[in-house]
């Protein structure tokens, strides 16, 4: 689950992470007030979930009240699903720095990541980290033990900061992984890091992932309509059923998420798109008739559903399938591949219900990619 710029700001400013003068307009009419709290010149910044809103365009520079009254105004009519602004100071930048903290499952510990480059070029220097092994720098932090003073003076030294500047990134190393730790998270971002030209370190921008499994301790955290672009991925989330809605032909409808994803990965590689990803499997294999309903709200044009039941019966999940066909009716085709426990009494609920069911997943693909181009 992602947090908004906004919220991962507040809790940089709880930690001694400091960040610009700012305030949250949602609606047009608090703009004015908002611009006699913030010194100008400003920046507007539309809250979203996305990334490079720079690269689209979204993010507005202004220097007189007219102009963000102007800028503001396209904004809201973007049509990109803006719901609120946060006004900002424009900051007096001399450079900008990349800092972030994830997971390392391969040494079950937690993994600082900084450069030299913050802001839009972080990416680039990505794809060319092979080529220049200082352009991006790796700092591996035990979970146990937390973050020591060395972890992060490490970073600063290899990315040759100014000598004046150490003590504060320590701060900001050890506030951020405290953050981290405490809300769960599965990626905490400051991009860019800004080095200003009065030699301070602000953070520019707040990007945060938190597990979705441990959202019951996240108290404070609410989750609401505002942190999804659709409304069938927020039912999906209410109901408990991993969902991402996407705009191709073919539904998936698929039991467990190792499963889902490398079917996915066969309709791309044989030519074909996908409508949504949807996993029923674990303990939503008993709700077909929901999965369904879900897959039958976004647009396609056949439902592919691919399950293998060791646990979750096979003969199991082929009922819910029928029950869920019988109750919907949907009008597209679909493709079933059952397989695993009971596999031949499933084949036979199908067979009856009127369905061809297929024992190989390559070959349900390529019937289902087949139906779609019709």
């Amino acid at each position: 689950m992602k947090r908004f710029e906004y919220e991962v700001k507040e809790l940089f400013r709880q930690n001694e992470i400091e960040v610009p003068k700012s305030a949250l307009i949602e609606k047009e009419e608090d703009l004015k007030g908002a611009l006699k709290k913030v010194p100008g010149p400003w920046v507007l910044k539309p809250q979203v979930l996305f990334g490079a809103r720079g690269k689209a365009g979204l993010i507005k520079f202004v220097d007189t009240e007219d102009e963000a009254v102007l800028k503001a105004e396209e904004l809201w009519n973007a049509g990109r699903g803006i719901k609120k602004i946060l006004l900002e100071e424009k900051i007096r930048v001399k450079s900008e720095l990349y800092l972030s903290i994830t997971i390392d499952p391969a040494k079950a510990s937690a993994l600082m990541i900084a450069s030299r480059h913050g802001g839009m070029e972080i990416e680039s220097l990505a794809e060319e980290n092979e080529a220049n092994e200082k352009a991006i720098l790796y700092e591996n932090i035990s979970l146990e033990r937390g973050i020591m003073p060395f972890n992060a003076r490490n970073l600063a030294y290899e990315m040759g900061l100014e000598t004046e500047l150490i003590p504060e990134f320590i701060t900001i190393a050890e506030s951020l992984f405290e953050i981290f730790k405490e809300r769960d998270a599965q990626l905490l971002e400051i991009n860019p890091l800004f080095v200003t030209e009065e030699g301070k370190l602000i953070a520019g921008d707040g990007k945060m992932i938190i597990d979705d499994s441990s959202l019951y301790r996240q108290k404070d955290f609410h989750v609401t309509r505002d942190y999804f672009e659709d409304d069938i991925e927020y039912e999906a989330f209410r109901e408990g059923i991993p969902f991402l809605k996407l705009d191709g032909d073919i539904a998936l409808m698929c039991a467990g998420a190792g499963l889902t994803t490398t079917v996915y990965d066969l309709i791309i590689d044989n030519g074909g798109t996908v409508s949504n990803y949807l996993e029923f499997g674990g303990p939503n294999y008993t709700r077909a008739t929901k999965a369904m309903e879900l897959c039958l709200k976004s647009s396609s044009k056949v439902i592919l559903i691919v399950t293998f039941g060791t646990i979750a019966r096979a003969d199991v999940m082929a009922e819910g399938v029928v029950k869920a066909i019988n109750e919907l009716k949907p009008k597209q085709p679909i493709v079933t591949c059952i397989r695993g426990t009971n596999e031949e009494a499933a084949e036979m609920i199908l067979k009856k219900a009127g369905l061809s069911p297929l024992k190989d997943t390559e070959e349900a693909v390529k019937t289902a990619i087949k139906l779609s181009k019709h």
